[in-house]
């Protein structure tokens, strides 16, 4: 994992590079008005800043334990315009899951069955996200949301890490990959 020039969104109180792991402050998230009226830009985003096209994959393991929790990836334009996809706590049940936010968050869930590392892709193309999951060693090749993302903006891209309404926890990146595309 190169994360040369890498910079903090709300760098967490606890954090460490060998091996990358991330300690969510319990109360952080990236949520947007949607079915409670909340505004919350203080989850945790570790990466750095690109223009157009890129494919960021993440994989990695939580201790995820409080309704909420979740870790993945993340793209930021702005406090009004993201997205963040990985895995959710949501009913005790550990889920992929996706938000995207452009004025108000708006969130989907799959239920993807037991697993020990979770693997998520986001490939930028124009004006397009297509987010893929894949569970234990697979390649990240289902689809769980394909959506609208204004192009060629500057976008801030790395891995991410909330606990709202828990106490926070731990997730370890076991790797990183970014990688600009022509």
């Amino acid at each position: 994992m190169d994360l040369t020039g890498w910079t903090w969104l709300n760098e967490p109180k606890q954090w460490s590079t060998d091996p990358l792991t991330v300690h969510a402050d319990p109360g952080s998230d990236f949520w947007r008005l949607t079915g409670n009226g909340l505004v919350r830009e203080n989850g945790h985003l570790f990466g750095t800043t690109l223009s157009g096209d890129f494919t960021i994959t993440a994989t990695f393991s939580g201790d995820y334990a409080a309704q909420y929790d979740h870790a993945g990836i993340g793209l930021v334009l702005d406090g009004e315009t993201w997205i963040k996809a990985g895995v959710e706590v949501y009913e005790g049940k550990r889920q992929a899951s996706t938000v995207v936010t452009r004025g108000f968050s708006d969130w989907n869930l799959a239920l993807v069955g037991e697993f020990e590392r979770f693997t998520i892709s986001a490939e930028r193309k124009g004006d397009a996200v297509w987010v893929k999951y894949g569970v234990d060693g697979a390649a990240p090749e289902n689809l769980l949301r394909k959506a609208y993302f204004p192009p060629e903006l500057e976008t801030k891209v790395g891995i991410m890490a909330a606990s709202p309404d828990g106490e926070g926890f731990a997730t370890q990146f076991h790797e990183v990959q970014l990688t600009h595309l022509p």
